[in-house]
């Protein structure tokens, strides 16, 4: 049964900036250029070692050093925020006389990076102090609130593999409920032995390059990074000359308290999600261009979120930008959104890497080229454990 969703569409948001770090690239531009290529390059994990027997690929970012004062995940949500406050035409000056809110959403990045600290301390040892002063350093938000001397309001969302699609969402509902003039939103996650082993152990990942949507599909690779878009006000758009690159529409989210991992059979979080994104942004099937769906490559996903765009939003073109990403967890609905923005702009979308054979039971397949895409509006969606569906609909400016 499709759920219903009574809610009159609200006010646009602005996008008026863009940054991204993952395994494709160190800068948003860098990595569309290698989603456009075609580009992907999982491989075993560099920066930490693990006894398991199979090495399971990874999507590292390669050749990144975080300061030592923070976190990686941390760093990686500052790069971003730095890339997109420069991408919007706006210096310190400009922020500081505006109320600027940040809103980033993480999962485990800020607090299982510590392991040698835990141990040493569980051993009964005295531990050195300095990782805990670097983790109290390091809330995300935090952070990105320090470097521009922001005055709005904070917040770190943590709800799984939706954070970032959620923060996005809330960080628009702050300046539409005028909590703030603009805003930095997003998401940024690291990779970590712990999070690495207790992936293999939940039995969803894939020891090869994985495959969304593919009829072969095992299981995802885990990934890491950050992205962060820079939210405005009409009446901030105006004011301050700045230009728009993209449109927040719509926001929905819902739970499907069904499973702690699983997402429920009939996907009724999901439709309830989109149902309510595109009802407040006022966006009706005909005009959507495609979708980004979550596409983690596990079994389970894949088949749900397969089925709920066949009725929902049947022959819309659709991929998983995760065959290029791996799945970065609290980060990727972050990057997904940005990345579905910079594709509205571009007219065109990536080929659902790893797809090879579909899948009888899903139905529908993804695109398995560059795409041209027409339309004026796209869908970001995330499925996260614990039940969490969220979904966005980006805008073209």
């Amino acid at each position: 049964m499709r759920p219903t969703v009574r809610q009159v569409s609200v006010a646009p948001i602005a996008v008026t900036g863009m940054g991204c770090i993952c395994a494709a690239g160190k800068n948003l531009p860098d990595s569309m250029e290698a989603l456009l290529r075609g580009e992907r390059h999982p491989a075993p994990p560099v920066r930490f070692a693990s006894d398991h027997p199979v090495r399971y690929p990874v999507f590292e970012a390669a050749d990144f050093e975080e300061p030592p004062d923070l976190l990686r995940t941390s760093a990686f949500g500052l790069h971003a925020a730095r890339e997109a406050v420069v991408d919007a035409g706006l210096d310190r000056k400009t922020l500081s006389a505006l109320r600027v809110g940040v809103c980033v959403g993480t999962t485990v990045g800020t607090v299982v990076s510590e392991e040698t600290f835990c141990r040493g301390y569980l051993a009964g040892h005295v531990p050195d102090m300095t990782p805990i002063r670097r983790i109290l350093r390091s809330n995300p938000a935090d952070v990105i609130a320090r470097e521009f001397d922001l005055s709005g309001p904070r917040q770190t969302v943590v709800t799984a593999c939706a954070s970032g699609t959620d923060a996005v969402g809330i960080a628009g509902s702050w300046i539409r409920a005028g909590l703030c003039d603009a805003a930095i939103a997003g998401g940024a996650d690291e990779l970590g032995r712990i999070t690495y082993i207790g992936f293999i152990s939940l039995m969803i990942t894939d020891d090869s390059p994985c495959k969304p949507f593919d009829r072969h599909r095992k299981g995802l690779n885990l990934g890491e990074g950050a992205a962060m878009l820079v939210l405005a006000s009409e009446r901030v758009l105006r004011r301050s000359g700045m230009r728009a690159r993209s449109i927040l529409l719509g926001y929905g989210s819902a739970a499907d308290a069904y499973h702690m991992t699983a997402p429920q059979p009939d996907g009724v979080g999901l439709r309830s999600a989109i149902s309510e994104a595109m009802a407040t942004g006022g966006v009706s099937p005909t005009s959507v261009a495609f979708v980004n769906a979550h596409g983690t490559g596990t079994p389970d996903n894949d088949r749900v979120e397969s089925r709920v765009l066949h009725d929902m939003l049947p022959g819309i073109p659709f991929l998983s930008t995760k065959g290029y990403t791996g799945h970065t967890l609290g980060a990727a609905g972050a990057i997904e959104a940005v990345f579905t923005a910079a594709c509205l702009e571009m007219g065109k979308i990536p080929a659902n890497a790893g797809f090879e054979t579909p899948d009888p039971e899903i139905g529908i397949t993804p695109v398995r080229e560059v795409t041209a895409v027409t339309g004026t509006v796209a869908l970001s969606e995330s499925l996260a454990f614990g039940g969490n569906n969220s979904v966005v609909v980006l805008g073209k400016a």
